[in-house]
């Protein structure tokens, strides 16, 4: 473990840290906000933040806005990369697959399976972490946007206990149906579409239990350029209501998929879970 930043940042701090992963088997970052009952020593929940692709650790950190937020209802925030990197793992020259672009599941496919196991770090090694070196609580709560909705998504879904409450910005919610999902999908798990369903979210909105069922929400742009073609925000409506689910779906007219959008609510975002998390 190696600090790499520290900001002063409404009275918390904002850090930056780099660790040899074990289940990737490389060196990753993340970034983590202390908000000041934390530098106090008082233990805090954690909501972790999964972003899309392309992006870094940096790009949740510098553009959400969100610090301020989590100072005032005590959450410790915690945005790790988006996939493994260096030299060594597999790489695509497309934006869409390869570094930057995790996908959040375990590969079982040459050559991404070496080092693409983002599910076991997100949801077991990095909150292990966590909670080992900083006064987190075990109490937790998982957040995206896009590919990361995605991931925060299926990540609650997939781990029932493990996560008070979940939600996400534009997220691709049915993969296995979508351009984006479906490329990544093949690479990293082959063709086995039954293989596909286990990182779905709407297949996994029909297969869960009643018993495991935990708050979720979800923001929509309607001036997304993505929204029809990779996102299909209608499918996880759709499942929810056959399956029973209750969930929060909000569309918001002339917003797009920008972080601007992401700034414009995720204070209520913060809100939401620090409710689940502290109710």
């Amino acid at each position: 473990m190696e600090r790499i930043e520290q900001h002063t940042c409404f009275g918390g701090r904002q850090e930056v840290w780099r660790h040899a992963s074990a289940v990737l088997g490389c060196d990753m970052r993340f970034g983590i906000y202390l908000p000041s009952a934390a530098l106090r020593g008082e233990a805090c929940p954690v909501l972790y933040w999964l972003s899309g692709l392309t992006c870094t650790e940096q790009n949740f950190i510098t553009k959400a806005g969100a610090q301020a937020y989590a100072e005032r209802s005590g959450l410790i925030l915690v945005a790790p990369d988006t996939s493994p990197r260096g030299e060594g793992v597999a790489d695509d020259p497309a934006y869409d697959l390869g570094q930057g672009a995790g996908f959040y599941l375990n590969a079982t496919q040459a050559p991404w399976a070496a080092h693409y196991r983002m599910q076991d770090y997100v949801a077991q090694e990095l909150p292990a972490l966590i909670e080992q070196h900083f006064p987190a609580m075990a109490e937790r709560a998982i957040a995206g946007h896009s590919m990361g909705g995605h991931g925060a998504l299926v990540t609650a879904l997939r781990n029932p206990g493990r996560y008070r409450s979940v939600s996400a910005f534009s997220p691709i919610v049915a993969p296995s149906q979508v351009p984006w999902g479906q490329k990544a999908f093949a690479a990293y798990l082959g063709e086995d579409r039954q293989a596909w369903a286990q990182w779905d979210a709407v297949a996994l909105i029909h297969a869960a239990s009643p018993a495991d069922h935990l708050p979720m929400l979800v923001d929509q742009g309607l001036d997304d350029e993505f929204l029809e073609t990779q996102l299909r925000i209608e499918l996880l409506e759709a499942a929810c209501l056959e399956a029973g689910y209750l969930s929060t779906v909000r569309r918001h007219a002339e917003y797009d998929h920008s972080y601007y959008f992401i700034a414009s609510f995720i204070g209520e975002h913060i809100a939401f879970h620090a409710g689940a998390l502290r109710g």
